[in-house]
């Protein structure tokens, strides 16, 4: 088996999310200097200033979506990479345990699984049958 370092990275969100994170993040930040140039100015509150300040609230607000759905997927990549890992660890578990069931002839420890469905009537072979 291979040393966990040469083993390959889970699928992961790539750089087109975190691009989209980032430019997200520079509109936010560009909106909020915006309205505080604006509101350093002083003076009325124009049409300008309510287009910063909804500016600047919904592009923070799409930049937080974006990072928290990379990491939900980032979070995702990883349990299905351990998922898979379970599941290789279980089959290489019970084919060890079959072949030693069969090296040593205790087949009650064992649940063997029947590749068809046997041609007699009696059905599925239960575990008091010693046919192979």
């Amino acid at each position: 088996m291979a040393p966990p370092e040469d083993r390959p990275v889970p699928n992961r969100p790539g750089a087109i999310s975190l691009f989209f994170v980032v430019k997200a993040a520079i509109f936010a930040l560009a909106f909020w200097i915006w309205l505080l140039v604006l509101a350093i100015q002083g003076g009325q509150v124009t049409g300008w200033h309510v287009f910063a300040a909804s500016g600047a609230i919904t592009t923070t607000l799409v930049g937080m979506m974006l990072a928290i759905r990379m990491a939900l997927q980032a979070n995702a990549a990883d349990r299905h990479a351990e998922f898979r890992k379970t599941l290789v660890e279980i089959s290489w578990n019970t084919a060890f345990a079959a072949h030693q069931a069969e090296d040593d002839d205790d087949t009650d420890n064992v649940v063997r699984f029947p590749s068809a469905v046997p041609d007699e009537p009696g059905g599925w072979p239960t575990q008091g049958d010693r046919r192979r």
